[in-house]
């Protein structure tokens, strides 16, 4: 009998779903697969919770974005206030924990955070045999995503999982797979037909601008700048499902309407990835991954502080993007790049170089391959090594955490007999003076200051 795999996202934007839309088609082929299902963790959530957890972020990202930014600097330690689901979480996801438990999965894999988090909390509670895989969707690791226990990370490039291994988590569980796109991304395309099919012309460079699924209203801006553009040009403007915007691009380029193309929601995004030139939106984790596998350099626009600014960090470093730090001069920008033509082709080559079009197919092979086995959490791990950590790396600073952790499941008793038992240099009695170098963490246990 094969095995039956649930794929887990949450539908706060695109990205989650899309990835795992993408890893469905691919399980759906591999051998040894009885059946698959995707179930998106918010559309079983009560509608107050799915809108606070969707809606309230991305007016949050429009109304205060450095407390946006402020949130993910904050939740971006590992083990910071522990990875265990809230109390609020699990009343709101009742549903969804009853749909894991009808369908009884050999195989889990999670897209997103909040379903990683729901699956372990579930393995621990010995409610469900399965092995729990985690694929994350940016660039860089969050310590939202960690989830303990778990069977597989898969990370989107190697410094990052450099970073996890550092921090505690087993060398041979995190593996470099990149995010998970289409396929069809990095094969090759009929340039002439697509033109065609958009009546673009195919001697001018063509600039895809993308408003995202939604339709972001930052689009309008960004259109109204490449207006004044001094280089010859056309664009595609994919306005999302937002038909309002694409009302207003069209009456604000009706004058250059030959050169201008608005669409609204498609699927022809792998068409128009491969003739375009550039691509001009934000560094969206999942858009990102899919220009790289298409060798499409980007011009990166309002990034969301957070995952997005960390995204573009990685593209600028690597030469597959620029950015436009200011609105005004989006179009100034692009110009300085068709003025030289030797960069943008570097800029494609460096994106190319970047793009992990396999990355699905090496996800679905791993999880599969991999056996059920029960992995407790990186703290666990760490101090089970024999090699001692090095000190002040994350490592030892995730040892010392799950030592104030440990106190503080101790009754008054016990905790006064294990402090008589450490040396008095590591420990100091809670009656006399501590050094200031020391501080009592919530469970009231010494802990070094960190």
């Amino acid at each position: 009998m094969g095995k039956r795999v649930m794929i887990l996202t949450a539908s706060v934007g695109s990205g989650h779903t899309i990835a795992a839309g993408v890893l469905e088609s691919f399980f759906r082929q591999a051998p040894g697969v009885e059946t698959v299902q995707v179930l998106d963790a918010l559309e079983l959530a009560s509608d107050l919770y799915r809108t606070l957890y969707d809606n309230a972020y991305f007016a949050l990202v429009e109304a205060a974005p450095w407390l946006v930014g402020w949130s993910y600097d904050y939740s971006d330690p590992p083990f910071r206030g522990g990875n265990a689901l809230s109390l609020w979480d699990q009343l709101n996801t009742t549903a969804v924990v009853a749909a894991i438990r009808a369908y009884q999965p050999d195989v889990v894999v999670c897209t997103h955070f909040l379903p990683a988090k729901l699956i372990s909390l579930l393995l621990a509670r010995s409610e469900l045999q399965a092995t729990l895989s985690v694929v994350t969707t940016d660039y860089d690791f969050q310590g939202l995503w960690l989830s303990s226990p778990f069977n597989h990370f898969f990370v989107a490039r190697d410094e990052t999982r450099a970073y996890m291994v550092d921090f505690g988590l087993p060398a041979d569980r995190v593996t470099v797979s990149g995010i998970p796109v289409k396929a069809l991304f990095s094969q090759p395309v009929d340039r002439a037909a697509v033109l065609a099919r958009y009546q673009l012309q195919p001697g001018l460079p063509l600039l895809l601008i993308s408003a995202g699924a939604a339709g972001g209203a930052y689009t309008r801006a960004i259109v109204a700048q490449t207006l004044r553009m001094r280089n010859t040009f056309q664009a595609v403007v994919v306005c999302g499902r937002n038909a309002e915007l694409k009302d207003e691009i069209e009456a604000l380029v009706a004058p250059h309407a030959d050169h201008y193309r608005a669409v609204g929601y498609t699927t022809d995004m792998p068409d128009l990835m491969r003739v375009a030139t550039f691509f001009v939106s934000k560094p969206g984790g999942l858009s990102s991954s899919e220009c790289m596998a298409a060798g499409l350099p980007m011009v990166l626009v309002n990034p969301i502080p957070g995952q997005e600014v960390r995204n573009s960090d990685f593209l600028l470093e690597e030469g597959a993007a620029v950015r436009c730090n200011y609105e005004t001069t989006v179009g100034y920008k692009i110009d300085q790049l068709l003025d030289a033509p030797d960069r943008v082709q570097r800029m494609a080559a460096s994106a190319r170089k970047l793009g992990r079009p396999d990355a699905a197919a090496l996800i679905v092979d791993t999880v599969l391959a991999d056996p059920p086995r029960h992995c407790g959490s990186a703290a666990r791990r760490s101090r089970r090594s024999s090699a001692p950590p090095r000190k002040g790396s994350l490592r030892a600073r995730a040892l010392r955490i799950a030592a104030c952790r440990r106190w503080s499941t101790l009754r008054p008793a016990d905790r006064s007999r294990s402090s008589r038992r450490r040396s008095s240099k590591r420990w100091r009695p809670s009656s006399r003076r501590r050094p200031s170098s020391t501080r009592r963490c919530r469970s009231r246990g010494p802990c070094l200051r960190l």
